[in-house]
């Protein structure tokens, strides 16, 4: 395999104000610039999406305004102007877009939930065409890994997704402070049992020492609360594997409804958990010491340890932390879900009027010099090279303000473990420091504790589910606030309500499930799976993939 790195044009940067030229026409554009895109550039322009999360620094502007989408406009094929859309309000956002007319060319996005209706109205365009005339990167890529086509195909059998190759890992982790344990002489839990017990003792038992009770043993609010969900079998839509059928999983979420009001009910997590719903309490009383077992994402381990690990350490220098298997519960034991291996992560407007130029910032965006720059950030400024070597981050601090905040959903259609061995993970993780090698054999940790034997929630990613027809899908979405996983209204009444028990809360849900029509998505689904599961992607795959990955990081 050749050096993906001297296949690559790195961007020069000279100072703060940089000097483009392009088709003959010189433009400035510097740190206080109001657009990324030059005025008097005769090059294409198309219009795309980006996720605003609401994180980006007011160093450095906004998110459809910075070092990123400058760079993107001067290093591409074509010119970009990016529409910013809200991460947690993307369907509001597009819907307003598109029922305005103002929908933009390209649009980046995950949720299938969110584009398979837009497929089904022809809002959305076909790109089959495209590829075969324009394409030469994303052709390659279509033709090395024909999964993507068949993962980014609609029901008429027309493809419309773009997508990208993952790194095929774990997407969470359960932490623990082992520094409590040792303290309060526990073991790490194997299973839900004994983690209650741990919590319960972390939040009765001083764990810090301060003589105030005022730790919580578990959290419990946003991505905590969703893994709990993962740990007893069940995710969205709710549907799992059993007795090799496709079936709806009411005795796993009113087990995981069990576990969670145990914990509630006896003050083992924040009684305010419901309103913290982005999980920023929870992560600040981590941060802070005061939460002893937390759950989060774990699967960009630079980002974990800019974000979490080094404001753990600041704050409560003597905290210790690893990362432990799933325990085992009621219903069985179970994997973290994986990062979506095959994710399709764009789809074109159907009213595109330059679908060459939409072509050619796909096949950018999709290459080895875009990677390259959205993962080390500029040579010689964030990241130095060298022959026969990863690339080296040289100013974490500076990487940090002027990449993590976005650099992740930019690159939604680059794939990059393809760019070499550089590009997973742990690679942009010094192993010399000390608190960074440590977040590196917790991220190695957490992928060793895979077992093949054992399923993940759900019969594959939630990406990955089968397309339900439009009238069923409005179904399962209309049901989703009173009886969805983790979140229906139901399952939360049990939680908070005295006397309401969680196997009350499950005749409910599916009385609620069979008026709204449910059992049509139950025997969709079950069909589906006894005669077409070979259309689709299952944990199988995703575990064949993960072992080859494994193995080219090994090599």
């Amino acid at each position: 395999m050749s050096n993906p790195i001297k296949r690559i044009i790195l961007p020069m940067l000279a100072s703060a104000a940089w000097i483009v030229v392009i088709t003959g026409c010189t433009t400035v554009i510097d740190g206080n610039g109001d657009s990324g895109v030059s005025k008097t550039d005769q090059r294409r322009m198309i219009t795309a999406t980006i996720y605003d999360r609401g994180n980006i620094p007011s160093s450095e502007g906004t998110i459809e305004n910075n070092k990123i989408t400058k760079w993107i406009n001067e290093t591409g094929p074509v010119q970009v102007k990016f529409i910013a859309v809200p991460r947690t309000q993307s369907e509001q956002k597009l819907s307003t877009l598109f029922a305005g007319g103002g929908a933009p060319d390209l649009i980046l996005e995950y949720a299938p939930q969110i584009k398979n209706p837009l497929i089904d109205q022809k809002q959305l365009r076909p790109i089959d065409d495209m590829i075969d005339k324009y394409s030469t990167e994303y052709k390659a890529l279509l033709q090395k890994y024909p999964s993507l086509r068949k993962a980014g195909t609609g029901t008429d059998g027309k493809l419309y997704q773009f997508g990208r190759i993952n790194e095929t890992i774990p997407q969470r982790g359960l932490f623990i402070r082992t520094d409590w344990l040792e303290k309060l002489n526990l073991n790490i839990p194997k299973t839900t049992e004994e983690l209650y017990q741990v919590a319960k003792a972390f939040t009765e038992q001083d764990p810090d020492g301060n003589g105030r009770k005022d730790t919580y043993g578990i959290a419990m609010s946003y991505s905590s609360g969703a893994i709990l969900d993962e740990m007893f079998g069940v995710t969205y839509p709710g549907f799992i594997v059993q007795n090799n059928e496709l079936i709806h999983g009411w005795d796993h979420i009113k087990a995981v409804t069990a576990f969670k009001k145990r914990l509630y009910s006896e003050g083992l997590v924040d009684k305010d958990y419901l309103n913290d719903k982005n999980g920023s309490k929870a992560k600040q009383d981590f941060l802070k010491g005061k939460i002893g077992i937390y759950m989060e994402q774990f699967n960009v381990p630079i980002v974990f340890y800019t974000d979490y690990y080094v404001y753990l350490k600041k704050n409560v220098p003597s905290a210790e932390i690893t990362v432990i298997p799933y325990p085992v519960t009621p219903v069985g034991q179970f994997n973290p879900i994986f990062v979506n291996p095959i994710q399709m992560t764009a789809v074109v407007n159907a009213q595109v009027k330059d679908p060459e130029a939409v072509m050619k910032y796909v096949d950018f965006a999709a290459s080895d010099t875009f990677m390259k720059t959205m993962y080390y950030g500029f040579e010689g400024v964030h990241s130095k090279s060298e022959p026969g070597t990863c690339p080296q981050v040289i100013n974490l601090d500076k990487w940090k303000t002027e990449f993590n905040f976005g650099s992740g959903d930019f690159a939604m259609l680059a794939s990059p473990t393809l760019a070499g061995k550089c590009y997973f993970g742990t690679e942009k993780l010094d192993a010399r420091d000390v608190l960074q090698n440590q977040v590196k054999k917790m991220f190695e940790a957490n992928s060793s504790f895979i077992r093949f034997d054992l399923p993940v929630a759900g019969p594959t990613h939630s990406e990955q589910m089968p397309q339900l027809p439009k009238e069923l899908q409005q179904i399962l979405t209309n049901t989703t606030k009173q009886v969805g996983v983790g979140e229906g209204d139901i399952w939360i009444k049990s939680i908070l309500t005295p006397g309401y028990s969680p196997e009350m809360a499950k005749q409910d849900a599916i009385a609620a499930w069979q008026k709204a029509g449910g059992k049509q998505v139950d025997d969709w689904y079950r069909n589906f799976y006894a005669n077409d599961k070979d259309k689709m992607i299952w944990t199988k795959d995703i575990y064949d993939i993960f072992k080859e990955q494994r193995a080219l990081q090994t090599k």
